[in-house]
């Protein structure tokens, strides 16, 4: 893979991912402003600014936007994380020149009509509902407020239902002014394209960016853990056990996704054969790193009966506590193929590549080839697994709990679960 990275005049970076073999493309601008951004009294904001975005510009109705993207066959969405911001498009090949225009407008003259916005508030207050409505994902709310709290990247995406409710379209639009600069902004492509064409479409019709800082400030991470119980009338109980993690620019980030994937990434994973094929505690169960640019989160989810939820949780934190030294090079092998084989797969997703292009770019300031990665992964040995085990699960721990929950029992307890 030979990815060149062009730095427009105005500071935007393009950076196309040339495809021979697909028909297709995806074109996308990632901007370095998310949820960490926002201030306390502004949480939700970037990802309100996202679905406005659609809503209208002063060449286009929403209806229009929505009209044109599908009159090709394509597809138009956006996302928004802790840490920025995605608006993408993937159409046919020949459409490529549309899709960068789309986005170009959506980003730069989107209109925040008042009776738009005042819809879109009840659109975001049932999407807002609806994650309530889903213990398995707002369980990972109540988990990163807990290992963050009173910070902004402990708050949700979405907000709350009385900040959407109260933003003030001046703040939103001050919001857009103030991050949405031109060195800030990341175009990249990836499928059947040409380098120098998307460079030259992307200096074309990316000329209305205001001129802001590239870094956004933030407020460091600082972990700290604890305990939030959310007692609820479920049919399961949820919970998210987890540790202070590492950045993704960390030198044990590889090793780190390794530890993960072995300990419960997969079928093959250890909790996954102890908590649910031996004792058949639970029907979920899963491991994951949250890696930003100066912190993380290492945990374990599961999803378990009422009256299995306090064994279960025993049963990760033995689990946790005795990992690191009963890592086998049997267990590292399988956990390196099938982080190789996932990032393989992906290469053949021009969506996945695109935002591979765009992260990597935001990250380390350059194109990371596939090579490069799978050295790394290669280079993972027993020790370092070891030693990253200790380090992810070295903290104090933070626990967020969800559903019929009585039977779990407290802080302490699992505190001493964990050898602590």
């Amino acid at each position: 893979m030979t990815t060149r990275i062009t730095t427009l005049p105005s500071g935007v970076r393009v950076v196309p991912d040339v495809m021979d073999t697909v028909g297709t493309a995806t074109i996308g601008v990632w901007v370095g402003a998310g949820t960490r951004h926002e201030d306390a009294g502004l949480n939700g904001v970037s990802h309100l600014l996202e679905h406005m975005a659609f809503k209208g510009t002063r060449r286009r109705t929403a209806r229009a936007i929505a009209e044109e993207i599908e009159a090709v066959g394509g597809y138009l969405n956006a996302y928004t994380t802790r840490e920025y911001t995605a608006y993408y498009a993937k159409v046919l090949s020949e459409d490529t020149g549309l899709a960068i225009d789309l986005i170009a407008d959506i980003l730069q003259h989107s209109t925040l009509e008042p009776s738009e916005l005042e819809r879109e508030r009840t659109v975001i207050l049932q999407e807002i509902g609806e994650a309530h409505d889903t213990p398995d994902d707002i369980i990972f709310d109540y988990f990163q407020e807990a290992a963050y709290p009173d910070q902004a990247i402990g708050r949700p995406v979405l907000g709350s239902p009385e900040l959407i409710r109260s933003l003030p379209r001046a703040a939103i639009l001050d919001y857009m002014r103030a991050h949405y600069g031109a060195s800030g902004v990341i175009v990249a492509a990836a499928g059947r394209i040409e380098h120098d064409r998307i460079v030259a479409l992307a200096e074309k019709s990316f000329d209305a960016l205001p001129a802001a800082p590239a870094a956004a400030a933030f407020q460091p991470a600082a972990y700290r853990g604890g305990m939030t119980r959310h007692p609820r009338e479920l049919e399961q109980a949820h919970l998210v056990l987890g540790f202070d993690g590492i950045s993704a620019l960390d030198e044990d980030f590889h090793a780190a996704s390794v530890f993960s994937t072995l300990f419960g990434g997969g079928m093959s994973s250890r909790l996954f054969q102890e908590v649910r094929e031996s004792r058949g505690l639970a029907y979920s169960i899963y491991s994951f790193l949250s890696c930003y640019a100066d912190g993380g989160l290492f945990g374990v989810y599961a999803g378990v009966s009422e009256t299995d939820a306090g064994q279960a949780l025993d049963v990760i934190a033995e689990q946790t506590a005795a990992v690191a030294e009963g890592v086998t090079e049997g267990e590292i092998a399988r956990a390196r193929t099938q982080i190789k084989a996932s990032t393989l797969m992906a290469l053949e997703s021009t969506t996945a590549r695109c935002e591979q292009a765009a992260r990597y770019l935001m990250l380390y300031g350059r194109a990371v080839p596939f090579e490069e990665i799978v050295a790394k992964i290669d280079a993972v040995d027993l020790a370092a697994v070891r030693r990253v085990a200790h380090r992810l699960t070295a903290s104090a721990p933070t626990l967020a709990l969800l559903g019929p929950i009585d039977r779990v029992g407290d802080y302490e307890r699992l505190t001493a679960r964990l050898g602590r």
